[in-house]
């Protein structure tokens, strides 16, 4: 049994711990709004990115000469996949729930005899993958030093895998990350950037018509790199709102378990104390009917 001592310190650490949490979660809490904000202001801008390109699409006369941006290489054998998570920990499932949908997507190209290549965006999404899929990790992105991701530097990743495609080096790109729904909430996706994923358009949309200037092919050769690096821009943003919800959600348990486990410690303290106060008192009564 710990002595009177050991409660006492055990109770002072996990109330010094029980500050640290609360402090994490007002400070997610301020983050979260401006980074919420963004995230909702960025979904409408890449949504009418996809509707333009899809717009351009249908115009092109001959498909055979469409970017291959666009349509792609024709094959289907490698694979490559931008898992996108966060520099920093403490923000409950956040990163291990992009890892998980992931690697049941590697697992599923692995088991189909197909290429796998791995672009690592966030050192928590590396340090789950490298055990199991470290030899198809080909590149390793983080942004520990930055506060704020600009879409300067999505771009710089939208740059790198278009150079990639250029090279011949994939068929096929998907990115990986969450979707901010709300504080509780993050969902998982997985968005195929190349080639350019074919929507269904509404009736009201496909009826309207459109003369571009120039021609579709060369307009796509400029806006769809461009698009690319939107997506990943808006990956961050719903990334930055989801660990910012996800962190004061993990910080406001924590907190809160940490209550409850100095509020039983208390408990125990005090029975201990109110034993060795009850155990010194028969000494002396016992000691003093002896003489």
């Amino acid at each position: 049994m710990p002595s009177l001592d050991d409660l006492r310190k055990r109770i002072s650490s996990v109330k010094s711990t029980q500050k640290i949490t609360k402090a994490m979660k007002m400070v997610a809490a301020a983050k979260l709004r401006r980074a919420q904000e963004m995230a909702e202001k960025g979904r409408p801008y890449s949504d009418k990115m996809d509707f333009v390109i899809q717009n351009l699409s249908k115009a092109i006369s001959d498909p055979s000469n469409a970017p291959k941006l666009l349509v792609g290489t024709g094959d289907d054998k490698t694979h490559l996949c931008v898992v996108m998570t966060a520099d920093r920990g403490l923000c409950g499932g956040f990163n291990t729930n992009i890892c998980k949908l992931a690697k049941n997507y590697f697992n599923e190209i692995i088991k189909t005899s197909k290429n796998l290549k791995i672009i690592t965006v966030g050192t928590k999404g590396l340090d789950q993958l490298k055990r199991d899929y470290g030899k198809y990790i080909i590149k390793k992105i983080n942004f520990k030093d930055k506060k704020k991701i600009s879409f300067e530097d999505a771009e710089v990743i939208g740059k790198e895998i278009v150079k990639l495609f250029k090279n011949k080096e994939f068929d096929k790109c998907v990115i990986f990350f969450n979707k901010f729904k709300n504080v509780i909430s993050q969902i998982p996706q997985k968005q195929q950037v190349i080639p350019a994923k074919k929507d269904d358009v509404s009736k009201k949309d496909e009826a309207s018509s459109y003369e571009f200037e120039p021609e579709e092919d060369e307009i796509l050769d400029d806006l769809l790199p461009k698009n690319i690096s939107t997506q990943i821009y808006k990956a961050f943003l719903e990334n930055s709102a989801s660990e910012q919800g996800s962190r004061m959600t993990a910080m406001d348990n924590a907190t809160r378990n940490a209550g409850d486990l100095v509020d039983r410690l208390t408990i125990n303290y005090n029975r201990s104390r109110q034993a060795a106060i009850t155990k010194e008192l028969i000494e002396i009564i016992s000691g003093a009917e002896s003489l």
